[in-house]
């Protein structure tokens, strides 16, 4: 390995919502050049200023300088087509969690590339296997899990597809530990580590309120207190997003063909109602008054 030149220098990345900005900001702070695109310049600008505002939070907490936030915000650029990620090193798709969705962006990105650009998801639970087919270099593909939010959280899940080569994944493991995070190897299976666990303990949580066990704050009281979890598991689901709870609970009952794994009919009724949680200003709590009031 020692002859591999392990470092990139470009990375676009595509997204730029939660994961995506949160990616382009650890990715500017440690040095590398970021090109950001989303479905239009509105999406990217408003990415943009989110990074802005948690980098400065980051200078008011004495964890960056003021000159370190200047120098990484110069190193963002927002792009609106795929043409200038041509010579870039490493492409990570950020995008929503729906498989045609990212199968499109391959599709549209792949013919641009240069032959020598690596490409990984941040999806959370679907096949890179699947998605790696998808592409040009199923070789130089492979799952660059982060967890939410980016800046904040330690872990990075590194999944390999099944044609995944050896100097892809050492590139790409070398270029998490340069943004100063950890790893962890996951197999590809349906959902990762992290997900296959946390995800059906969030389901589980809605069954105890489904089934009237628990109120919401009851629940979340007893997850905190009694397991020391830092968020009950109601409340970490209106983080997350409750259609991305629920995309990810699909995932794994159609990828496992378990019924452990069936999404509860409340989390059902939830993302029907278009109450998604904190982005959507209602899910097991009412974010729109001065306080979090449980819904249920």
């Amino acid at each position: 390995m020692g002859s591999v030149e392990l470092m990139f220098k470009k990375v676009g990345i595509i997204g730029a919502g939660q994961m995506g900005n949160g990616i382009a900001h650890v990715s500017a702070l440690a040095g590398f050049d970021v090109l950001l695109k989303d479905v239009d310049m509105e999406h990217a600008k408003a990415g943009l200023e989110v990074i802005k505002q948690n980098m400065g939070r980051q200078v008011h907490r004495g964890k960056i300088t003021q000159a370190e936030k200047d120098a990484a915000m110069k190193r963002i650029v927002l792009i609106d087509s795929y043409e200038p990620l041509r010579d870039a090193d490493l492409v990570v798709e950020a995008a929503t969690e729906k498989e045609p969705i990212k199968r499109e962006i391959f599709k549209a990105l792949c013919p641009v590339l240069s032959k020598d650009t690596i490409l990984a998801s941040n999806t959370s639970s679907i096949s890179i296997t699947r998605l790696a087919a998808a592409t040009d270099r199923p070789e130089m593909f492979m799952g660059l899990h982060f967890m939410n939010p980016v800046p904040l959280m330690q872990l990075v899940e590194l999944i390999r597809g099944i044609a995944t080569n050896e100097e892809t994944f050492q590139k790409i493991k070398a270029f998490t530990e340069k943004l100063g995070k950890t790893t962890a190897n996951a197999e590809d299976f349906p959902a990762f580590i992290v997900n296959r666990i946390l995800l059906p303990m969030i389901n589980e949580a809605v069954y105890t309120l489904y089934e009237g066990v628990g109120s919401v704050q009851a629940i979340d009281t007893a997850m905190k207190l009694g397991a020391n979890h830092p968020m009950g598991p109601l409340e970490l689901a209106d983080f997350i997003g409750l259609d991305t709870c629920l995309s990810i609970m699909q995932v794994l009952y159609e990828g496992l063909a378990d019924s452990k794994y069936r999404p509860c009919p409340l989390l059902v009724k939830y993302v029907e109602a278009g109450w998604l949680g904190q982005k959507t200003q209602r899910g097991f709590y009412d974010y729109r008054g001065e306080t979090p009031i449980p819904t249920r």
